[in-house]
């Protein structure tokens, strides 16, 4: 899955850009430009995401964007974490089952799946093929 979101940019009442997401409701922010609006949408989409890994809820898939929305991309670790977990849930694998097949504490799987925590994206993408995922990064124009 691509973790690229489409957003909605709407003009508020100050001047400034309102960015609404149809897929992750949870995802509000804005800003005073376009730049600043789209910046801060990063940021508000992998908080909303990482709200659902918390609450233990299926991670949404992204719709094709409609005319007149823009994407905007997870970040690159975080969207490996989402993949992990939900190669996790769609498999049902535990923390300690995977914690096993790494050879590695279960605290440690939780910070692997954990988006608002660091984590090194190698071992992320090691966690990733012990649940038979892999990451393909992909560049575009901006």
């Amino acid at each position: 899955m691509i973790y690229a979101y489409p957003c909605e940019l709407t003009p508020d009442e100050d001047g400034g850009l309102v960015v609404l997401f149809p897929d992750v409701p949870e995802a509000v922010t804005g800003g005073k430009d376009r730049t600043e609006a789209l910046t801060m949408a990063e940021d508000a989409i992998a908080t909303a995401l990482a709200g659902y890994v918390h609450a233990q809820w299926e991670i949404p898939t992204p719709s094709q964007p409609a005319a007149g929305q823009e994407l905007v991309a997870v970040p690159t670790v975080v969207a490996a974490k989402l993949a992990l977990y939900s190669a996790m849930r769609a498999q049902c694998i535990s923390n300690g089952e995977l914690a096993s097949r790494l050879g590695i504490d279960k605290s440690a799987v939780q910070k692997l799946i954990d988006p608002d925590l660091s984590s090194p994206i190698d071992q992320v993408q090691k966690a990733l093929r012990a649940v038979g995922r892999s990451v393909i990064v992909e560049v575009t124009a901006a």
